[in-house]
């Protein structure tokens, strides 16, 4: 915000100003304080600083004041007695570079990612899965990411999880025991978050990160305001979405060593949520990423109530510190007072315990390195003015600077690309298909069967018939034979002309001779398939 001509940003003053060193801004910094003692105020003063260096900024909005960033500030007596005390020369008002988001895509661009881009860890802390479900969970990725199948949104990853579940006993001997109880742990998880609106996180176009890397045409950098009045309704699922963001900046940002100044100012407001109840090994991961992502050129501020909110792991990797009034009414209380008073150096001036209970709004005790990377003695100080509007951003303002940004074609609609649901979906389909093509071809084999079946009963039927009808003839026929052969031999015209029949046989072969050309023609119908139709 304001540079002497040694380049140094002038954070507060005391009987003196207090500067803070672009240099050493990368070795990150905090700022506490119970509720309305000025950490707002603060974040803004520094956020204004590093976009006047011409340092990019990412900041969360939860209480919904910081989009005023966007207009100029307006003069008021408190802001006045700030500057006349200090004595502030060529103070002026004036709006900041800024460029809005939202998870759920209403007072921003929308905000993005993929089931594959959280990846396992994140999306287990998420979920609230245990050791074992998130061991099964790493188990689905991995296959995933084996098959080459992008898990894009929810569904993928439902229908990810179901497929493993079905084929356990397949990938047991490959990546492990895969149980029953941890897949169904899983998908209900999945539909809880479903429920709770998360489903609206995962999907394309994700979030570029390098999009935050950005400057005006007048090369102030700008500020990526993060709109979470909502998602910080849901407090795990907003410190899970901040800690991949910065998960994605240590992952794309190239090694830079020492810079001058950082590349980037990311500020994590409430940043105890991503602490609360997180496993050891989650804790172990964000030390990581805040002791390597220095060397990034990301310079991280964790703004929280309480120091002690903060691991040791992780509040030993802050350099730069700024602390509002705190309030000791319970024992707890007391001890954190103690814990943050022993943090600084000792100023012989003032009792640091003592002064953090009777800090004013506005005032802080301020430590920060000085070139050489030594903490200064703690002053207590008064934080400069921002020169940005306090108040919220109108709506009207909100939308236009949503719609003026050349952000807002690329993340304005939403894609769904093929992956892991459309591909295990096609699947399924084909599979349906051939299980109807070999239900089909069962039930006409079935039908040939019994029909084959049956003609055959008919042909037994009418061959039984046919020898009971030759047996009644013979029977018949039997006692004439004698007397036929009898006028056989005193008549000679039987013997020269045909034999005349007498009414019994001509009605035995007349019947034969029916139930044969019935039989004959089942026998045809059924050999070209309109048998009984």
């Amino acid at each position: 915000m304001y540079m002497n001509e040694a380049h140094k940003v002038w954070l507060a003053t005391s009987d003196r100003p207090i500067y803070l060193e672009p240099g050493m801004a990368n070795r990150h910094g905090l700022i506490a304080g119970a509720t309305g003692t000025g950490k707002t105020v603060t974040l803004k003063v520094l956020a204004e600083s590093f976009s006047d260096m011409g340092v990019p900024v990412f900041l969360a909005d939860i209480k919904g004041d910081v989009s005023g960033m966007c207009l100029p500030g307006c003069e008021n007596k408190h802001i006045r007695r700030s500057i006349d005390t200090m004595g502030i020369t060529g103070f002026d008002y004036t709006a900041y570079p800024v460029r809005f988001f939202d998870v759920y895509g209403k007072k921003g661009h929308p905000v993005r990612t993929t089931i594959s881009e959280m990846g396992p860890e994140l999306l287990s802390r998420l979920l609230g899965l245990n050791e074992t479900q998130s061991g099964v969970l790493r188990i689905v990725f991995r296959i995933a990411d084996d098959k080459g199948w992008l898990l894009i949104d929810l569904k993928d990853l439902r229908s990810m999880v179901q497929f493993v579940g079905d084929n356990a006993k397949e990938y047991k001997l490959t990546y492990g025991n895969i149980s029953s109880q941890s897949v169904g742990a899983i998908q209900r998880a999945l539909l809880q978050l479903e429920d709770e609106g998360g489903d609206i996180f995962f999907g394309e176009p994700a979030l570029d990160i390098a999009d935050w890397v950005d400057w005006a045409e007048d090369g102030r950098g700008v500020m990526n305001i993060l709109e979470c009045q909502e998602l910080f309704q849901h407090p795990l699922l907003y410190a899970t979405f901040l800690l991949w963001m910065l998960s994605e900046l240590y992952e794309m940002l190239p090694e830079a060593g020492d810079l001058d100044k950082p590349k980037l100012a990311f500020f994590f407001d409430e940043a105890h949520l991503l602490f609360n109840d997180a496993p050891k090994a989650l804790v172990e991961k964000v030390e990581q990423v805040v002791r390597l992502i220095r060397s990034k050129g990301v310079s991280v501020w964790f703004i929280t109530q309480n120091p002690s909110d903060i691991p040791d792991s992780v509040l030993g990797q802050i350099g730069n510190r700024v602390q509002h009034a705190l309030r000791a009414y319970t024992p707890n209380d007391q001890k954190a007072l103690r814990a943050a008073a022993r943090s600084f150096r000792v100023n012989p001036a003032f009792d640091t315990e003592e002064a953090l209970q009777a800090l004013g709004v506005g005032e802080a005790l301020v430590s920060v390195l000085d070139e050489k990377g030594v903490p200064s003695i703690v002053e207590k100080a008064n934080i400069l003015p921002p020169r940005s509007s306090m108040s919220a951003a109108p709506e009207a303002e909100v939308k236009a600077a949503i719609q003026n940004s050349p952000l807002a074609q690329k993340y304005g609609e939403a894609v769904d690309r093929r992956s892991a649901y459309e591909i295990l979906e096609e699947a399924r389909q084909q599979e349906t298909v051939r299980e109807e093509e070999t239900a089909r071809q069962a039930a006409w084999e079935k039908e040939q069967k019994a029909r084959e079946k049956e003609l055959k009963a008919q042909q037994a039927a009418w061959e039984k018939e046919q020898r009971e009808r030759e047996r009644m003839y013979r029977q018949a026929a039997a006692p004439r034979r004698a007397s036929t052969s009898t006028r056989r031999t005193t008549s000679t015209r039987t013997t020269s002309s045909r034999r005349k029949q007498d009414p019994l046989e001509k009605a035995i072969n007349s019947a034969a001779n029916t139930v044969g050309r019935e039989l004959g023609k089942q026998i045809v119908r059924g050999l070209f398939g309109t048998f009984r139709k």
